[in-house]
């Protein structure tokens, strides 16, 4: 059983300092799951905020069959799918990202390559289709097993390897072409 669950366990049995141990591991990651589906940090943590209520509230509905960690992702990824849905067409100017200050040691040249080099894999990312983004997501950044990659985006082992295969093959090509405009 997962360190997660067993925490959810405690907190079943009455020690409310064990769920702060849940949210404690899990509530980042699930916020940038969650934010690769609705493009917006505050309204990211507002859904993964609304799946660890449920948590609490309906507790009756984990079963323990699968880690804690992907049954929040999979509330995550439902309560998200349903924003989506149902998000109205406000428009809204995003404010990250306006301070970026040198340290002392870095050179503008090393910051600039290196931004140059992150913002070409995040346009790599964000270029590939929607379910193979979620399943490089799932698997790389949070580390979770194919299996339990295909539990939350409710597909089977085989399916999440084709994605993952079709997805560093697309990423590859795309980086190349960016390194050199010629391929």
């Amino acid at each position: 059983m997962d360190n997660a669950a067993c925490s959810y366990r405690r907190f079943l049995e009455g020690e409310e300092r064990a769920f702060d141990e849940i949210i404690k591991d899990l509530f980042d990651p699930l916020v940038f799951f969650i934010h690769r589906y609705v493009q917006d940090i505050h309204t990211a943590e507002d859904i993964a905020i609304d799946a660890f209520s449920d948590l609490v509230v309906h507790r009756h509905r984990y079963n323990f069959k699968v880690t804690l960690k992907t049954y929040v992702f999979m509330l995550g990824r439902s309560r998200a799918l349903n924003y989506i849905k149902h998000r109205s067409r406000m428009a809204t100017v995003a404010l990250d990202g306006l301070e970026n200050t040198l340290s002392a040691n870095e050179l503008p040249e090393e910051v600039l390559l290196a931004d140059e080099q992150k913002r070409a894999v995040h346009a790599a990312l964000a270029a590939l289709p929607e379910e193979m983004r979620a399943a490089v997501h799932l698997v790389y950044f949070e580390e979770l097993s194919y299996e339990e990659a295909a539990r939350v985006m409710k597909k089977n082992k085989k399916q999440i390897d084709n994605l993952l295969y079709r997805a560093k093959a697309l990423l590859r090509t795309t980086l190349n072409k960016e390194r050199d405009p010629s391929l």
